[in-house]
């Protein structure tokens, strides 16, 4: 599959040579992909295919959304309508205020979410929420903790969306899946970050995960 992964950030890394790993066609989107190679932390991932935003997002069939939660809208504008037109976005992303500083408070919350603020500014697209409540390095090794046993969610409007991340889940090694229906769903997993970032500081790190015991 053809995925296009906007955000060059830790999580963006990280993503894309997780997906590519597993036999998918990774293109990383960034505001200034000859900028973005000079950067240091690029340095050692200098092989993952770079391209402006709407160009990645125009050869993907699924976009990947692990840009900064206050930039998202602006980074998906940036993408194009056109480009994300009937496309699967897989929204990786935290709504997060770090205005006053540590720890942040969540910009939306409670009757809204920010993948449902992306769906109402991209009606075309099929945005799927998943793979937010956890870090980048148990996104693509949820062997990691917990013997593999710990849970992921996915909501989204479209059911053949929500497919399409489920298999991109699986391809990843997740075995418990939780599907929590349409996207509102996203409101309880993005209001989750406040105790993650609360845990990660009692337990000493961030590699941990939720696990639905039923």
């Amino acid at each position: 599959m053809d995925i296009a992964v906007l955000g060059t950030g830790s999580v963006g890394r990280t993503l894309a040579r997780g997906l590519a790993g597993v036999g998918h066609t990774v293109v990383v989107g960034t505001r200034d992909p000859a900028q973005t190679r000079r950067r240091e932390d690029w340095l050692a991932a200098d092989d993952i295919t770079l391209d402006t935003f709407a160009e990645a997002a125009a050869g993907g069939e699924v976009i990947v959304n692990a840009t900064n939660g206050a930039a998202s809208l602006s980074v998906l504008g940036d993408a194009g309508v056109d480009n994300l037109a009937g496309k699967v976005i897989l929204d990786v992303a935290n709504p997060l205020d770090f205005s006053q500083g540590f720890p942040p408070t969540l910009a939306v919350k409670d009757t809204d979410s920010l993948a449902e603020q992306i769906q109402r500014a991209f009606p075309e697209a099929r945005v799927v929420k998943s793979l937010n409540t956890m870090n980048a390095a148990v996104m693509v090794a949820p062997d990691s903790v917990g013997d593999g046993d710990t849970s992921v969610f996915v909501a989204g409007d479209d059911d053949a969306a929500r497919a399409v991340v489920v298999g991109l889940l699986r391809d990843l090694g997740w075995r418990d899946i939780i599907d929590l229906g349409d996207l509102s769903g996203a409101r309880g997993v993005e209001m989750w970050l406040p105790l993650w970032l609360r845990l990660m500081t009692t337990v000493g790190g961030a590699t941990f995960n939720l696990r639905i015991v039923r």
